[in-house]
């Protein structure tokens, strides 16, 4: 089934069913099916042909979905833009993506006027803001255009969406997922997380980000409700999973994170909450125990890249671990995970042989199957790089163990070698996080003399705690190699971020190469 007959099928068979809960905005599935089918007619009339690109520039709200499914059914492709770039970044990704058109919030109205100067953007279409007769207006467009679902042939390989992320040269390169990575990773998830129309979903990660994007089509497919927060807020999101029954969710460990250490985390009524999912960087194993000790509910990790549509591994239970004890299952839960249902995934060594399955060896992660990208757009050197036999190349380092669930140690680009030595920052992050003073750390290579790279632990102190430098590398030391411990640790107020809120190493090695004058 295509993409462009999933709201139909929705409408058709729940059509009074609420759809949407956005603020104070609700609507059922045949309102938001007619908005869609209104935003297609619009969007025709302003002249986008099959394959032109169409941009936004929006936090979390229905219009995002919506211009998700316009999209899918007219068969040009959405360009989801991160809301945090800068200008120059926001200029490149209009140029290379070709887009003509863009939505945008009211609220972006100054950074979008010194893009449409800079760009080939031709059009505008504003979304919150009183109408004027200066632009285009979301909902007067829709008002004044007629609900006609479009005839259109949609074709496996046709592409759907465009998502930039951070090229190896700084600069942003486009991911291609088509029509049919897209509805096959929906199918996918609504097999392993056995969604129904009993869900009620929560867009709290960003929606231009395939941590929560995926779920615009899986949700809709299984006739479950979509609920939006236009940006994470700790807080916000304990009342919206207690006032609206929230069922399920993915979130970045970062905001878990807040969450679990939030003041307020014991004053809501979690008992709707079924499953809670993780993705975009590896968690520690302490925070996943905090999470199901304070939520009561299933938690899964989940590991994957924009180029795979997104999800690769799940760690989801096999049936015969669940009689564990808990300790042990948690083990599990706090694992990289098991491969999705539609992927291949190995992890090879330097000459291309699957590693042991002891945990032990370490090998990168490669995969292929119908969710992987095509390769990258306008950008056939960097596909060739990526992709080799069908083959995607992650450049992550893991260990699997006999069950076949895998363990992401590293990053390539992040593995530190120190005299020799390879340390792996996911598993001195593990142990600060075990530490009760630790809110926040992230753990790079430095330049050192004398051993080439030194390892540095970056961390953020809980509220109303404290901790030193010596107590820290003394506790890293107790349960790590000694060589793994950190030679140094900074204390900051906050690390930074990328878009999606995940922690940017590379603004840290960046920041402490400068230091070091390199």
């Amino acid at each position: 089934m295509p993409l462009n007959e999933l709201l139909v099928k929705a409408v058709k068979l729940w059509p009074e069913k609420e759809a949407i809960s956005c603020g104070n905005v609700k609507m059922d599935y045949k309102t938001f099916g007619k908005r869609v089918f209104s935003l297609c007619t619009a969007l025709k009339k302003l002249g986008l042909k099959r394959d032109d690109r169409l941009a936004i520039f929006h936090e979390n709200h229905h219009n995002f979905l919506e211009a998700y499914f316009a999209a899918a059914h007219l068969g040009i492709i959405l360009v989801p833009i991160n809301t945090r770039l800068s200008i120059n970044e926001l200029s490149l990704i209009i140029e290379d993506s070709g887009a003509s058109i863009i939505i945008s919030q009211g609220k972006f109205k100054k950074i979008i006027k010194q893009l449409s100067d800079r760009t080939r953007i031709k059009e505008i279409i504003w979304t919150g803001l009183p109408e004027k007769d200066d632009g285009l207006y979301y909902e007067k467009l829709l008002e004044e255009s007629d609900a006609i679902i479009p005839s259109i042939h949609i074709k496996d390989s046709d592409i759907a969406q465009i998502y930039y992320t951070s090229g190896t040269t700084g600069r942003p390169k486009g991911v291609i997922l088509t029509h049919k990575n897209v509805k096959t990773h929906a199918l996918g998830a609504i097999a392993e997380l056995h969604l129904t129309d009993k869900d009620n979903w929560l867009h709290a990660a960003p929606m231009f980000h395939l941590a929560d994007a995926w779920a615009s089509f899986a949700i809709t497919w299984a006739g479950g409700k979509h609920v939006f927060i236009p940006v994470f807020e700790a807080s916000s999101v304990f009342r919206i999973i207690e006032k609206e029954k929230i069922t399920i969710t993915n979130l970045i460990p970062t905001m878990l994170n807040m969450m679990v250490n939030h003041s307020d985390v014991k004053k809501y009524n979690y008992s709707n909450l079924r499953t809670l999912m993780s993705g975009g960087a590896p968690i520690a194993p302490e925070l996943v125990k905090q999470i199901t000790d304070i939520f009561q509910c299933n938690y899964i990790q989940t590991y994957g890249m924009t180029e795979t549509s997104p999800y690769l591994t799940l760690s989801i239970l096999k049936e015969h671990l669940k009689s564990l004890p808990r300790e042990k299952q948690l083990r599990y839960k706090a694992k990289t995970g098991r491969e999705f249902i539609t992927v291949n995934l190995k992890i090879i060594d330097e000459k291309g042989h699957d590693v042991k399955k002891d945990e032990s060896q370490v090998g990168e992660i490669i995969v292929k199957g119908d969710t992987i990208s095509p390769g990258y757009w306008n950008l056939p050197d960097e596909t060739k790089k990526t992709i080799k036999d069908g083959w995607l190349y992650t450049g992550d380092l893991a260990v699997m163990d006999e069950e076949g669930y895998v363990q992401i140690v590293d990053r390539k680009k992040d593995m530190i070698i120190t005299g020799g030595e390879n340390v792996y920052s996911t598993e001195v992050e593990n142990v600060l996080y075990m530490h009760p003073a630790i809110l926040e750390a992230s753990v790079i290579g430095v330049p050192d003399k004398h051993w080439g790279e030194s390892v540095k632990a970056v961390v953020v102190v809980k509220e109303g705690y404290s901790a030193t430098e010596k107590e820290l590398i003394d506790f890293c030391k107790n349960h790590l190699a000694h060589y793994k411990a950190p030679k140094s640790v900074d204390f900051t107020i906050s690390l930074p971020k990328t878009g999606s809120g995940k922690i940017c190493k590379k603004e840290l090695r960046e920041r402490y190469c400068k230091k070091s004058g390199e």
